[in-house]
Order: structure tokens, then C-alpha cells, then sequence
């Protein structure tokens, strides 16, 4: 049973959690928790709100694995469990700004690129990934947030911590400067 898990992909394991096996449910967060962990600590820098955020997401997963199509509709495991985190991420964002505590959003600039970049560079030409590197960090945060996250204005505005007025000319900004560079 064991080697079978290995074998399997995400989706495959998200399958097997729908039906209830604990064991596929434990191989999936042995495989997604260390990358989710890293992803989310890129966007929040209080640990106990990440810590949270693991585990609501975590225990939406065992809850929900039913709901999820996989690539019937296009859509992976990985990024469903992303799309779960990322709304949990938000959600506490708010719970938060209710009680006038705004947890701080640290945006460390690494060394190494994001995956989220890596891939981008991977599937667009050269000039769109110049033209994204030439963009002031704030409008790439913004791009970050609505466009590989999927997050609304309202959302990204929370996670930013900025005005939605802000993200929204920020996010205009950014497409008219890609737009030129790209033309």
C-alpha cells in the first residue's frame, strides 16, 4: 500500500482522501506542506496567522477532497489546495483588520526566483519576462496576487494592506506598462 502511494500523483491522492483514506490524506500533506508552508510565509510574516491559515487549509482539504475535479476541469491538485490557502490566507487577513490587527505582510526579496516566476519565464518570451522584471516591486505584487493567485481587488487590497483604490491604479499601471514594453 505504501509504494502504491508514492506512486501516485497529487491528484490521485486527493481522489483517494475524498473516499477517506487517512494514509493517501498523510502522503499528501507529507508532499504539499513543506512547498504551502514556504509559499504562505512569503506572504504573511506572522507565524502564528500562517500556522492557522496551514491548518484550516489542511482540514478543508480532508473535508472537501470530494469537490475537487482535477483535470476534468483543467485544474490540479497543487493548485486547488493553493486556491484553498490562499482564500483561508485572505479570510484571516480580514478576521484580523476587524480587530484593528493588520498582521504585517512581508514581500522578502529572495535570492533565488519564485516558482511562480521560474514558471512564467519557462512559458513567455523574453520580452514579457523583462518587461515584468521592469516593473516597480509594488505593481509586480499586485500582478502576483490578482493574476497567478487569482485573488480579487478586495483581496489583494487585504493581503497588501493597501487601499483597493491603490491595487486597482497600481494593477492599471502595470498592464499599460507591459502593454508598451510588449509593443
Amino acid at each position: 500500500m505504501r509504494r502504491s502511494l508514492q506512486a501516485a500523483d497529487e491528484d490521485e491522492l486527493v481522489r483517494r482522501t475524498a473516499t477517506g483514506d487517512r494514509r493517501a490524506f498523510d502522503e499528501l500533506y507529507r508532499r504539499t506542506s513543506p512547498w504551502l508552508l514556504a509559499r504562505l510565509r512569503r506572504r504573511c510574516a506572522d507565524d502564528d496567522v500562517v500556522a492557522d491559515v496551514m491548518q484550516e487549509t489542511y482540514l478543508a482539504v480532508w473535508r472537501a477532497a470530494g469537490s475537487f475535479a482535477g483535470p476534468a476541469t483543467s485544474g490540479s491538485a497543487v493548485g486547488w489546495l493553493w486556491t484553498i490557502a490562499a482564500h483561508r490566507l485572505v479570510d484571516a487577513f480580514r478576521r484580523r483588520a476587524r480587530h484593528s490587527q493588520v498582521p504585517a505582510v512581508a514581500f522578502a526579496e529572495t535570492l533565488a526566483p519564485a516558482a511562480e516566476d521560474e514558471v512564467m519565464a519557462g512559458r513567455v518570451g523574453h520580452e514579457l519576462e523583462q518587461a515584468l522584471l521592469d516593473l516597480p516591486p509594488e505593481a509586480r505584487q499586485v500582478l502576483r496576487a490578482m493574476v497567478l493567485d487569482g485573488l480579487s481587488v478586495r483581496e489583494t487590497s487585504l493581503l497588501l494592506g493597501v487601499p483597493e483604490s491603490t491595487v486597482k491604479s497600481r494593477a492599471r499601471r502595470a498592464r499599460i506598462a507591459l502593454r508598451e514594453a510588449l509593443s
